[in-house]
């Protein structure tokens, strides 16, 4: 998934990094080359307050006279933009003001001074007119929410660049837009709404300053694994021709989506191996890692049980290449969170199925939102009768 990188934002690569720098499972020797990467990174853009949350963080010694030299040139840079921005003001018009503003917004953004940022793009949203423009300044700060993995501020600006839609926009912004909010909806565990989103962007997507488009297409096809259907997912992600180019350059995803669709259990659990890897080492899926293992085995038991009325755990577990033992544990467990609807008859080693039934289910659902209306109704009368 190293394809396009180039084009991907330097600072989005460097929260990658950055992240890795955190993560338990980095070897030692690869961290001290994402360290020497990352500091030289910093070097290049000058990033002196990012340097600070570095140190702070404990992820990085404390080397004063780089700091200080860092430093000295922010300010003699930021002493330029502002002697721009007082031409522009004085001798020019309200666009070369405005481009002045910017250029100040965008310095901030380059050396990871997130506050002093917020406040110059709203200084100059305020020197900005056209739609189009200002829709530039909101993929700005997503971009900044993103390498800080703000949430709050991610979801208030796509809250706000829906609303500048209404006032007009083109559609390329809006297919951005999508894959922006697509990758929210995946960091915040939302993988339903993300896999519609970036599967509408999938024909369209020019997101390259977001993530690689390989990178776009694992993410892709992950969420829909767990969201669609089987019909949906033979339709949308198995044949789609857009995914067919890119996913064999993908390790083990190929292997997984094939083997799921044609249920080729045991070597669908070796690819479910290596696609743990990737996932456990994402900085947007990490957080979700054992929550998404559960989902995708609940998808690969339910459809495997799916086809049966009763089986034994025996068959089940040579189907999958594992123990009786750990078939036997892992069913246990998810049958008691209510993910699979069958029963384990210990003494004949059989699962039995029970398929849900949707009319029976909506009913049982109605009586007991009927029920609790029915406290909350009673519990409302002795209080007036009070």
């Amino acid at each position: 998934m190293e394809g396009q990188e180039e084009n991907q934002k330097s600072q989005l690569i460097l929260a990658n990094k950055r992240f890795l720098l955190t993560h338990p499972d980095v070897l030692d020797i690869e961290k001290v080359r994402l360290k020497e990467e990352v500091l030289a990174a910093v070097n290049a853009d000058d990033m002196a307050p990012f340097y600070e949350n570095l140190v702070a963080d404990g992820l990085v010694e404390r080397d004063r006279d780089f700091f200080c030299s860092m430093h000295a040139k922010n300010e003699d840079e930021l002493k330029c933009v502002d002697e721009k921005i007082a031409d522009a003001e004085e001798n020019l018009g309200e666009s070369e003001v405005r481009e002045a503003h910017l250029s100040k917004s965008l310095f901030y953004i380059r050396i990871g001074d997130k506050e002093k940022a917020l406040e110059q793009l709203k200084i100059t949203e305020s020197k900005t007119v056209a739609v189009g423009q200002k829709m530039d300044l909101v993929f700005h700060t997503l971009q900044l929410g993103l390498f800080y993995m703000d949430f709050d501020l991610i979801s208030r600006s796509i809250d706000k660049a829906k609303n500048l839609f209404e006032e007009g926009g083109d559609w390329e912004r809006k297919n951005h837009l999508k894959v922006y909010e697509g990758l929210y909806c995946m960091s915040t565990r939302n993988f339903k709404k993300a896999a519609n989103l970036f599967l509408d962007s999938i024909s369209t997507f020019t997101t390259y300053e977001l993530l690689p488009y390989d990178t776009f297409i694992f993410y892709t096809v992950l969420t829909s694994i767990i969201s669609l259907d089987r019909v949906l997912l033979k339709q949308k992600v198995v044949d789609a021709p857009e995914i067919l180019t890119v996913i064999g350059k993908i390790p083990y995803l190929s292997d997984f989506l094939n083997s799921l669709y044609d249920c080729q259990y045991k070597s669908l659990f070796s690819a479910f191996a290596g696609l743990a890897e990737q996932i456990k080492l994402d900085r947007y899926l990490h957080p979700h890692f054992r929550y998404y293992m559960r989902e995708i085995r609940t998808v690969v038991y339910s459809q495997f049980l799916e086809s049966y009325k009763s089986v034994t755990i025996e068959a089940m577990a040579k189907a999958f290449g594992v123990t009786v033992e750990f078939i036997d544990l892992e069913l246990s467990h998810f049958i008691a969170a209510g993910k699979l609807h069958c029963k384990i008859d210990k003494v004949a080693g059989v699962l039995e199925t029970s398929r849900p039934d949707a009319k029976n289910a909506l009913y049982q659902a109605t009586i007991k939102q009927g029920d609790f209306l029915l406290n909350r109704i009673q519990k409302l009368s002795r209080v007036i009768d009070l």
